[in-house]
């Protein structure tokens, strides 16, 4: 699972290049034809601005793909959107456009100043999706059509809302599924599973406080956004509170692991190495992120019930032991990553990562998938890794062997393919 680097994270993809000079290129064009034009209603550009920009500021990652900014993506939806009688003109699409861009930017860059993380990929692509919601959302309804208290304009206007908020996530899922299946080598239909799948314990979130911004600004002018700002607040905390939990299991986790290799019980790096091979190998499966965290946390754990054998492997071999002694370390591994009281899923993982697949998987079904790739991915570092002196060609060779009998053929295959797509350790 790719983990962010801190300072600017520019994704060395062409896609990223492609989102970050379309949403660059799309910015600067509305700045020229706002330049022109003339900008109305300051004191609602200001406002939306100063949300935009603060909004980015405080960005963070929620989970471990991408930065996440509900104020900034709510405020720039809610500015996107308004038509009512407190706003008069309504606010041309290439104004949004621009108060967008410009606001985004202003945001961002303290943070680069500062050297706080920062994804100009990210920011871009919110610039694009709420430029879809604008053109959405004014293409739908008239420019004379606006809140006036009757249930015959409000319900097109918050159906529109709806529409254009929809439209600025499916198009963000979009483009994130195809980043995703570019960095990761997951299949698209999969990555656009997970994005979509955000989109809807995420996005909507932030999606509703751009309506309600919209709405409340729209009939009550400016008085609305410290009101709504409120639960968008909440929603900010809640994030970050998820966010921590998330950083404090992989701390434990990690800690955990390497003490297989303090103790003499593992080549030292060669738990995090099994875990790059078998989170690769996932992706290449198009497991859910969930079934993904919980595959990372058991190939990094897959070894900890080797510290209640009598001695340590040489050099970590596990595969050197018999396999009575390896299914036992197995089991007390599941029953210490039990303990913890949160990580029973990861624990049912490793319980069967040493189970041969003729005996396992192949007979019962309620076999976590995971176990097998956790399986392979260990066997392949054991004999690719660190001074054992074999080839990926041999080490594949020698799990070849072992097809249907010892190893999942699903997750060798797709072994083959990572390894073919230049996969190293």
């Amino acid at each position: 699972m790719a983990a962010a680097n801190e300072g600017l994270e520019i994704r060395k993809l062409g896609s990223g290049v492609v989102i970050v000079l379309a949403g660059m290129g799309l910015g600067c064009a509305a700045v020229v034809i706002l330049a022109r034009a003339g900008v109305t209603e300051w004191s609602f550009v200001l406002a939306f601005g100063f949300l935009i920009a603060i909004g980015e500021m405080v960005q963070f990652k929620v989970d471990r793909s991408r930065n996440r900014a509900p104020i900034a993506t709510s405020a720039a939806l809610g500015y996107a959107m308004l038509r009512g009688p407190s706003v008069v003109p309504s606010p041309e699409v290439a104004q949004i456009i621009a108060v967008t861009f410009m606001a985004t930017m202003a945001g961002v860059a303290p943070r680069a100043i500062a050297g706080l993380r920062w994804d100009l990929v990210v920011s871009c692509r919110r610039v694009l999706s709420v430029a879809c919601a604008a053109v959405v959302f004014n293409a739908v309804i008239p420019a004379d059509l606006s809140w006036n208290g009757s249930w015959r304009h409000a319900l097109p206007l918050t159906l529109a809302m709806l529409l254009g908020v929809l439209t600025a996530g499916v198009v963000d899922a979009l483009v994130g599924a195809g980043q995703t299946t570019e960095h990761d080598n997951k299949p698209f239909p999969a990555s656009l599973r997970d994005e979509l799948k955000m989109m809807g314990q995420i996005g909507m979130a932030m999606a509703l406080g751009g309506v309600l911004l919209a709405a409340g600004t729209s009939l009550i002018g400016l008085w609305a956004p410290p009101l709504v700002i409120v639960p968008l607040l909440l929603t900010q905390f809640a994030f970050r509170r998820f966010a921590s939990a998330q950083r404090t299991y992989r701390t434990t986790v990690r800690s955990m692991a390497r003490s297989t290799e303090i103790a003499g019980f593992s080549s030292p790096g060669q738990n995090a190495r099994t875990a790059s091979l078998a989170v690769a190998i996932g992706n290449d499966l198009g497991l859910t992120p969930a079934r993904m965290e919980a595959l990372e946390y058991a190939a990094l754990l897959s070894g900890v019930g080797q510290l209640a054998l009598a001695d340590p492997s040489p050099g970590g071999a596990s595969l050197l032991r018999s396999r009575e002694e390896r299914q036992q370390a197995a089991e007390i591994g599941a029953s210490i990553i039990e303990r913890s009281g949160v990580l029973d899923h990861v624990a049912e993982i490793v319980r069967h990562s040493n189970d041969p697949y003729r005996q396992g998987r192949a007979n019962d079904s309620s076999i976590p998938v995971e176990s097998g790739i956790v399986n392979v991915a260990l066997a392949y570092e054991q004999l690719v890794g660190e001074g054992t002196g074999q080839t990926p060609a041999k080490a594949m060779e020698n799990i070849g062997l072992g097809i249907g009998a010892e190893y999942d053929p699903v997750v060798v295959e797709s072994l083959r393919r990572v390894i073919g797509r230049g996969f190293r350790f």
